[in-house]
């Protein structure tokens, strides 16, 4: 295991939480390893590793760039994790009207939504 992939894996673990990175562990298959050892090193290992900037700066660009470029399936996991970031609901609804702006307003308005509808779970399992 390098220090990126453990590095990683630390990061991944702060800002999703253990049970998130517990579950997707055991999923892993043989198929998809070398993808989630990629992933692990190079997302959560060099970009949310670096100091440069703090997690809740990744967190807000992190949702910005999901909603901008249409990739929503991971809008609800990233939303759960700024819990573990620090970025408020104020910094997301920021973040997505940006979005609005320079992407569209569709693209926000469905971020917008599983938005709503993941704090709506995250007030309701507390």
């Amino acid at each position: 295991m390098s220090d990126r992939y453990s590095k990683g894996m630390q990061i991944r673990r702060k800002v999703l939480g253990d049970a998130h990175v517990d579950r997707a562990e055991a999923g892993k298959t043989a198929f998809d390893a070398p993808f989630q050892a990629f992933i692990t090193e190079s997302a959560w290992g060099t970009v949310w590793a670096s100091d440069a900037i703090s997690l809740r700066e990744r967190s807000m660009l992190t949702l910005a760039l999901l909603a901008a470029t249409g990739n929503f399936d991971e809008i609800p996991m990233h939303i759960r994790a700024t819990a573990a970031t620090g970025a408020s609901k104020t910094d997301v609804m920021e973040a997505f009207q940006h979005v609005a702006i320079y992407a569209g307003v569709p693209r926000a308005n469905r971020a917008i939504k599983l938005a709503k509808d993941t704090y709506a779970e995250m007030e309701a399992e507390a």
